[in-house]
């Protein structure tokens, strides 16, 4: 990529003004330009993206679209979708590798990671074997903004034929907002009962949203 046409630099009287980006976000932008750049004019620009967006979230959302702007010429856009391909791809290969789950934020930060960004309702399953190690990652339905539909019975389908002992679900809320819904709940619980009925345990269901995931089974709704 040549620093000529990586992406549109915004200038100091064009971008808005906005809060201290946070240190991370900067650094980790930076460091991402600095290849096609420099490092002075990869912060520079990085910090301009930044104050632009608002947050390194929105500006990857608008990269994920694959849309232009915040300084964001195609050549960026592309540098950025392949940088997040790339994340999801190592932590996929992490959940994937065979060892048990033991970890919550591990797994959080896989499906937060793969469901963040959709906006559209996207429902994910885990499936599991009895030393809950991963067997298969799948995303069964896909909705609109305002929702997906869940079919207990093909959920079960799937578990039976991964062979899986457990099962972890998640979706998410394009809305932004990651609190259960009473639709939520009632599709955690049909979940539940289907899945018990051929000795399949449900473990989870995580509702992803823009701040912190809310899982179910710790608020006793699993």
């Amino acid at each position: 990529m040549r620093a000529a046409t990586a992406m549109n630099v915004p200038t100091p009287d064009t971008h808005r003004a906005s809060a201290e980006p946070a240190p991370g976000d900067l650094d980790s932008l930076s460091r991402l330009l600095d290849p096609a750049l420099g490092a002075g004019a990869a912060r520079s620009t990085a910090r301009a993206m930044l104050d632009q967006a608002g947050s390194l979230r929105a500006l990857m959302d608008v990269a994920l679209q694959g849309k232009a702007g915040h300084g964001l010429d195609p050549a960026g856009v592309e540098l950025l979708r392949a940088a997040h391909a790339l994340v999801g791809r190592c932590l996929e290969a992490r959940i994937l590798r065979g060892a048990a789950l033991t970890s919550p934020a591990e797994t959080l930060e896989f499906l937060q990671h793969a469901l963040g960004h959709r906006r559209r309702e996207v429902f994910q399953c885990l499936f599991l074997d009895t030393r809950h190690r991963v067997l298969h990652c799948e995303t069964l339905f896909q909705g609109s903004i305002d929702g997906a539909c869940v079919y207990p019975r093909v959920v079960a389908e799937h578990a039976l034929r991964h062979n899986a002992a457990a099962v972890i679900v998640a979706h998410n809320h394009p809305s932004g907002v990651s609190e259960p819904s009473l639709a939520d709940q009632a599709i955690t619980r049909r979940l539940k009962d289907a899945l018990a009925l051929l000795e399949i345990r449900l473990l989870d269901h995580f509702v992803i949203g823009d701040g912190e995931p809310v899982s179910m089974a710790a608020r006793g709704m699993v």
